[in-house]
Order: structure tokens, then sequence, then C-alpha cells
């Protein structure tokens, strides 16, 4: 069983259970676990890596629900501290199959405050892969300890994932995330980023090819870089080789999360060693499986889930 440690994230999530119906008029929510790292803990637990979380969370009954549910999917939070700080919230619309129109509180939220320590040290030092993303850089003390772990990670020859995750909510600017992005790469095996989120990481204008931005990212030390395109699938460049996969058609009901599951399949395939092309594959089937439901953590497919998706994924050599 490999050993992941997933820094970052950890979010409350409230989804509408109005469907079809604006955000501005809903009256009923349904609570969850959220936040990109959180979710992508919860996915790769589920598919039987031993994971640990480090992130900071709210010493409140917020955190006390969020603490609860990572325990309950088999993930380990032994590392993840208590702050004096409230947890970031969000209001997610579900009107599919295109609006999913999201509303986040993030002042000063308790996972910027997360800090280095020993312990943190020792189980990143223990582990295979070391998964990440940009939330995590917007302030300082996370800023600084994101980019120790994922030096140490580099450092000790382990697997690095960076998602970008970016949330306008947390930067000053879209220039600011990607300036912040941009000083990772030199310790990233794999960087993901969507349609909006590979633009951060343009040079000079915003015409700026996505193949372009990733041969930037390649040549700064990152190993693969990975262009989610939602429905039209994803593709991925390396030193070796650019390949595009596309998605499984499904029935959509929320959109959001789809990332997550994303990074969960790819990192799944990747750690095995999988061709990039298969790693993309597995990242989609992950993708729609999520897609297919409300809420984020909640929706990450089993092993057994996942198998059945790739048997519908043509070309697959599984």
């Amino acid at each position: 069983m490999s050993v992941v440690s997933v820094l970052g994230r950890i979010g409350y999530d409230l989804y509408s259970e109005e469907r079809h119906t604006p955000l501005d008029r809903v009256h009923h929510f349904r609570s969850t676990l959220g936040g990109s790292s959180a979710n992508i803990a919860v996915g790769l637990a589920r598919l039987g890596f031993e994971v640990h979380m480090l992130a900071a969370l709210s010493d409140d009954l917020m955190g006390a629900f969020l603490r609860n549910t990572l325990v309950s999917e088999g993930v380990d939070i032994s590392l993840v501290q208590a702050v004096p700080y409230r947890t970031s919230l969000c209001l997610t619309e579900v009107c599919p199959p295109d609006s999913f129109r999201q509303v986040f509180y993030r002042s000063d939220p308790a996972d910027a405050r997360l800090t280095w320590g020993p312990a943190m040290e020792g189980v990143i030092r223990r582990s295979q892969i070391v998964v990440t993303n940009g939330t995590s850089l917007c302030a300082s003390p996370s800023r600084d300890t994101t980019l120790r772990a994922l030096q140490l990670a580099r450092n000790q020859g382990l697997t690095t994932v960076f998602d970008v995750d970016y949330r306008a909510s947390s930067w000053d600017s879209p220039r600011a995330a990607g300036a912040a992005g941009r000083e990772a790469w030199p310790w990233i095996d794999v960087l993901l980023a969507n349609a909006e989120e590979i633009k951060l990481f343009s040079s000079d204008t915003d015409e700026t090819q996505e193949a372009q931005i990733a041969a930037e990212a390649l040549a700064s030390g990152v190993k693969v870089v990975v262009w989610k395109q939602g429905a039209e699938g994803a593709s991925g460049f390396s030193s070796g080789s650019n390949v595009h996969v596309p998605a499984f058609k499904v029935a959509v009901t929320s959109t959001i999360g789809a990332g997550d599951g994303f990074a969960v399949g790819f990192t799944y395939a990747y750690a095995q060693g999988k061709p990039l092309a298969d790693c993309l594959r597995y990242g989609n089937a992950c993708a729609a499986h999520v897609v297919q439901q409300v809420a984020c953590a909640e929706a990450m497919p089993s092993l057994t889930q996942l198998a059945g998706l790739l048997e519908r994924a043509p070309g697959s050599s599984d």
C-alpha cells in the first residue's frame, strides 16, 4: 500500500438541495466535507492508499464535523492542526447541466495557518507521494510550509502532485496566483490545471498557448503537465509525449469536484507507473463518476466503480 501525504485545504461545503433553483433563492442545503485537498485525500483512501492529511482546521464544531468525516473515510488526521481561525465555507448552486455557481467565505481561513514541524517532516519522509495545491500558497505560514514540503519531497525522490486549485477569493489577482505557482515548479512532478488555471502561468499576454506554458513548466523541472478540458477530456505534456484523451460521455448532475476526481484517478495510475495516456484515462474516469453526483468527497469512486468505468474507456490498455 502506497503512503500518501496530502497537504492543503479542508473546507465546509453546503450544497443546494433545491435543484434548478438560483443560489439566491435556495432555502435548503446539505453539509458535506469539501476543500480540494480533503476531497483528494478521501478519493485516494477509497482507492486503497494510506493517506495522511496535513492541514490546519478550526478548533470548533465545524472542524469536528470535518475531522469525523475524514476519519470515517480512513484518512489519518493525526497531523491536522487545530487553530483559532475559521474554516472556509462554500455554498453551491445545483442547476444541471451547466450552472453551478458558488460563493466562498475565506477571510484569513484556517487552512492558511498550517505550520511546519518535525512530525510533518517525518510522515513526508516515509511517503511515496505528496499531493498539494495552489491555494496553500496564498498566504503564510501555509505558503512556507507547502514549499518546504515540496522541496523535501523532491530531494527525497518522492512523487509530487500539484493541483492549481485556483480560487479568486484567495488571491489579490490572477497574476499573483500564477507567480506563486511558478515559484513551486522546480519541485513539482505532476502539474494539474484546468483551462482557466493554466492561463495563470502566462508569462506575457493572454495569447500565450497552453503548449507553450507547458513547455516552460517542463523546462523548469515539472515532469508532466496536465491540461484538464472538462467535457473535451484532458491533454498531457511531458518530455517524451503530448497526448489527448477524450472525456467519458455521462449525464452531468454537478461539475463541482470533477477536477479533484481527476487528480485522484491520475495520481492512482501515475503511482503504478502507467503510461501518460492511461493516467489521463484514469483521471477522466474518476471525474466522470464524480459529475454524475452532487458533492465532491462523497462522490469519489471505489476501486470496483473505477474498474467498471475504465471498461468503457476507448483505447485503454486495462
